[in-house]
This record gives C-alpha cells, structure tokens and sequence, in this order.
C-alpha cells in the first residue's frame, strides 16, 4: 500500500472502474453498427447535408451527411452514415469516413476514436509519462473519487464553483458548440450538457480510460444519457474539427499535463470560430507570495509537468493569436480566458 505521502504527491500533480464490460443494450443488433460506405465518392457542397443520389436507402432513418468532426490527418470534414442525431446511441451506431484520405473511423464502446492511428494494427506510439498516467485505469477510477477533490489543497474552489466561473466567460458562445478538451472522467462535461445551455457538447480526451469512466458516469444519469453529448477520444494538439467550427472550448486543470501548451493552444485556436472562447485552469508554479528568492528553483522541482507563472500564461496565450485575455487567481489556482478575434 502506498504510503500517505506518496498519494499526496499524486494528488498535487493531477489528471472508472476498471475497462467495463461494453453495456448489454449495445450487444443488441439494432444498436451495433454494420453500415458499409461505397466506392463512390461524396464530395458535400455544403456545411449542410450530403447524399449519393446513386445509391439505394435501405434504411430510412440512416442518412449520410457532412459531420462535425473532421479527419486528424487532413481536417478534411467527415462525412457520417448513419441514425441522424448528436448523441451517444447514434454516433456508437453512426460510421464516418474521410473522402480524400479514404480512411474510415468507428466507436470504440461508447467513445468515438479520432485520433492519428485510430485503427492502426501493429504501431504503438511511446507517450510521456504523465501522458501515460492519466490512461492507467487505476488514476482514471479514483479521479473523481478523492484525486480531483485534493485540487482545493492548491486553491481550486470545487467544481461547482468552478463550472459558475466558466459559464459566466462562456456567455457569448451560449447556443453554440463546446469542446471539453481533456475532459478526464467527463467531471464537467457532464455539467455542461446538463446545463442545456449548449447545442453540442464535446467530452474529449486522449485516455481511454477517462473516456470509459465518463460513459460510466453519464450512464447513471437519466438527465444527460440522451443529451447533445459526444465522447471523442483524440490529441489536443490535433483536434478532429474544421477550423473555425466550434464556438467554445473548456480545459480544466489540464494546461501543465501537455507535452506542448503552446501546440495545444495553437490547435484549440484554430478550430475556434471568430470571437470563439478559450477558457482553462491550471496550477501556478509560482504566485506573487512566492518568495522571490525561490522563483528561479520552481521549474526544476516542477517534474514532467509544465507548470507556469501568471506571466508566461499570459504570454503563451496571447502568442498563440487570442486576445481580451483574463483571469483569476486564488493560491496556486488560476482560470484564464480569452477569445479567437
């Protein structure tokens, strides 16, 4: 058993169930997705709907149109065959493929999988470290079970008030499109959806692990299980969406967890539409009650995890092309906004 110490340290550096068993209403045939695209090629016209006039319908309520999501290798729009509608049950049934890469993408439980080598059979590509961690079952499981709840140690106030401070910034996106980028277990994914306030919400991730543990956690829900939610398993550094298609994107306490803030924040950029919302929290490395001696010693104690100052947040952010740029600080607790112009 590890020791006390040890689990603290864990808890400091942050971000259910073990791999659940794929539910059974999914093994009933009516929900498994079987579609095959055709050899012919669909070249959409639109942001709208797409069809081959060519090709017999055989079940009325599937449709094939040119979808949210966009190829990661291309960002080429994918176009979608399958049920119509954003939610869980017809994006697990729904297949989507891209025209000018000619790669397909499928759900993998209840998550869709968009990232690079989505299907790829033989490649494993090496992560780092705290990239690795946050897909450990183990850490996905006790995250919303005493790890994300030790955050106040450091200043965060608690989810709920966190979520308040975030809707109050996401005002000019209400009606729109959200991405929760590095949802983790979907902690405020799920309140987002919740809240009705949003046509479509996002619950992205690159752990699997999260992914499944926010499946579990929605499924308990009544109130969210048929929502405008979509779980999306992809890099932040390679978001799945045309630029300029979403209209607010969420990173919660998930800045100092990239490899490259400064990839992310450039990707999340260019999928925002123009006077989009960026809104995140991370931890400082230091604050203004940081001795000043002890400043120049934080990064070397920092780990594998890229903890800023005020300063360089500010900085990276804005260098990475946002404007009307604020935040928050409490302790070592910071939320930050700012928008696409």
């Amino acid at each position: 058993m590890a020791s006390s110490s040890s689990v603290n340290h864990m808890l400091h550096h942050h971000r259910t169930l073990l791999v659940p068993q794929i539910p059974s209403v999914l093994k009933s045939p009516q929900f498994r997705s079987s579609f095959r695209f055709g050899s012919s090629r669909v070249r959409p016209t639109s942001a709208l709907v797409a069809t081959e006039k060519s090709e017999t319908i055989t079940q009325p309520q599937d449709s094939r149109e040119v979808d949210l999501f966009a190829c990661p290798v291309c960002f080429d729009p994918l176009i979608r065959k399958g049920p119509p509608g954003f939610n869980l049950p017809a994006i697990y049934r729904s297949g989507f493929k891209c025209i000018q890469c000619n790669k397909s993408y499928s759900s993998k439980n209840m998550y869709l999988d968009l990232t690079l080598i989505a299907g790829a059979k033989e490649y494993v590509e090496a992560q780092p470290s705290r990239t690795e961690l946050f897909r450990s079952p183990l850490v996905s499981f006790l995250y919303e079970r005493g790890w994300r709840q030790n955050f106040n140690l450091s200043g965060f106030p608690g989810p709920d008030e966190e979520f308040n401070m975030a809707q109050e910034y996401f005002k000019p996106a209400e009606g729109g499109t959200l991405a929760d980028v590095s949802c983790g277990s979907g902690l405020f994914s799920r309140k987002f959806a919740k809240s009705g306030t949003y046509s479509k919400v996002i619950a992205l991730d690159f752990s699997e692990n999260m992914l499944r543990q926010t499946y579990d956690f929605i499924k308990a829900d009544d109130a969210i299980l048929g929502s405008n939610l979509a779980l999306v398993r992809a890099d932040v550094s390679r978001l799945p969406f045309p630029s300029g298609s979403i209209d607010a994107v969420h990173a919660g306490a998930a800045l100092h967890c990239w490899p490259s803030p400064s990839n992310a924040i450039a990707e999340i950029n260019r999928v925002l539409r123009s006077g989009g919302v960026f809104v995140g929290t991370t931890f400082l490395r230091s604050t203004s009650s940081t001795p000043a001696i002890l400043r120049p010693f934080d990064r070397r104690i920092s780990g594998n995890y890229n903890y800023l100052t005020e300063d360089e947040i500010e900085d990276l952010v804005k260098s990475c092309g946002f404007t009307n740029y604020t935040c928050k600080v409490q302790q070592a607790f910071i939320m930050f906004s700012a928008q696409k112009p």
